[in-house]
């Protein structure tokens, strides 16, 4: 199959979601001539761009409405759209986007049904697992932010821990958890080291498995932990990390922070559930959850809420700034459209002496529906 149309609609999401690509992806795609792009209308505007900002840099932009754009041999979009949209689709059109395989069974069976051909922008790996189209920035440096925010609202500018340091815990020592803890770092010495707060500053743990998976040493330190931050990618999206009644041990004051936002899916069996049992899953319209927030009663029956503390969690955290976060993804993403342009994106080969290639091939759904079998 050879790509000749991609149709870029925008993400039909939250009202505060505002991103789509920047000019810059279309003026690096007006390279290849051959290849006609279907462009949503109002494409951009959340982000302060007009039409006319994508056509000066790309003379091939046909300017359609929603539907007609889904007729393009792929879609690029950075959040998947909707299921009924999926089936605009053509069979045997390429899907390129955020598809978060490991915790969207639901939707991976619904790709298949419909015949798409679908590469996940998150799963794209080089040949040491490490991310290829990622913005742990992003999602680390808002939500922290936004934690750190709330905690200073519920400790009077921390002058309720008094003497003693604050503590943050930090579940999961992937990229996004230690891009957490830089995120901590930052925001405890430029408030601290030089403020006359009786709080000493913050002390940041980070907690592998072999804490995790000891119910007794982890409920002692959540006595004492002001922040706890879920930055794990569970095995398992059936089992919790921190059960509900653990919270309990939790201080009142403190804040949890959800930088994984995996959300809740009772289409299965057993449910997938967050890392945390108990907690809502925020979106870009509203980030923070107080314990008594409506939120609370959509989440699933049987998921135990009793023991709550303020949430911070948002499905899209780099969307905070959304035109920083989609000026480097279409930096990133360039290659690999090129990629999937100039060859038959069936045909893609794992052992291609080609990186970008092989990238794409972890990106598949077969690949990870192969290899998730395995593990």
């Amino acid at each position: 199959m050879k790509i000749k149309s991609i149709g870029f609609p925008r993400m039909n999401k939250e009202e505060s979601e505002k991103r789509d690509f920047v000019p810059l992806l279309f003026r690096l795609l007006q390279l290849n001539q051959d290849i006609e792009i279907l462009m949503e209308e109002d494409y951009g505007i959340g982000m302060g761009f007009g039409i006319n900002d994508y056509l000066l840099v790309n003379d091939r932009i046909r300017i359609l409405p929603r539907r007609e754009v889904f007729n393009a041999d792929m879609i690029v979009v950075l959040r998947t759209p909707e299921e009924d949209e999926l089936k605009w689709m053509k069979p045997g059109s390429v899907l390129f986007s955020m598809l978060h395989y490991d915790t969207r069974e639901s939707r991976n069976n619904l790709l298949q049904e419909l015949s798409l051909i679908p590469f996940s922008m998150d799963g794209i790996e080089d040949d040491w697992d490490r991310r290829m189209v990622v913005n742990y920035g992003g999602t680390s440096y808002s939500g922290v932010d936004a934690a750190f925010t709330q905690l200073k609202k519920k400790t009077k500018d921390f002058d309720i821990p008094a003497i003693r340091p604050l503590y943050a815990g930090i579940l999961g020592f992937g990229s996004v958890g230690l891009e957490a803890a830089k995120a901590l770092k930052h925001y405890s010495d430029s408030f601290f080291l030089n403020n006359k707060s009786k709080t000493p500053g913050m002390i940041i743990n980070l907690y592998p498995r072999s804490i995790t998976e000891n119910p007794g040493l982890l409920k002692e330190e959540l006595k004492k932990m002001d922040i706890l931050v879920d930055a794990s990618r569970r095995r398992d999206p059936s089992q919790y990390i921190v059960k509900n009644c653990w919270l309990e041990n939790m201080p009142t004051h403190g804040v949890i922070l959800d930088l994984s936002a995996d959300p809740y899916n009772t289409d299965i069996s057993p449910i997938q559930v967050k890392g945390i049992e108990g907690i809502p899953t925020g979106t870009l319209d509203q980030l923070v959850f107080e314990p008594n927030d409506p939120a609370y009663d959509g989440i699933p029956e049987g998921v135990d809420t009793t023991h709550r503390r303020t949430v911070v969690s948002c499905n899209a955290w780099p969307g905070v700034d959304p035109i920083g976060c989609m000026t480097l993804y279409s930096k990133q993403l360039i290659y690999f459209l090129r990629e999937l342009i100039s060859k038959d994106p069936q045909k893609l080969s794992i052992h291609s002496d080609d990186p970008y290639e092989r990238a794409l091939v972890r990106a598949s759904l077969p690949y990870f529906l192969e290899n998730h079998k395995k593990s």
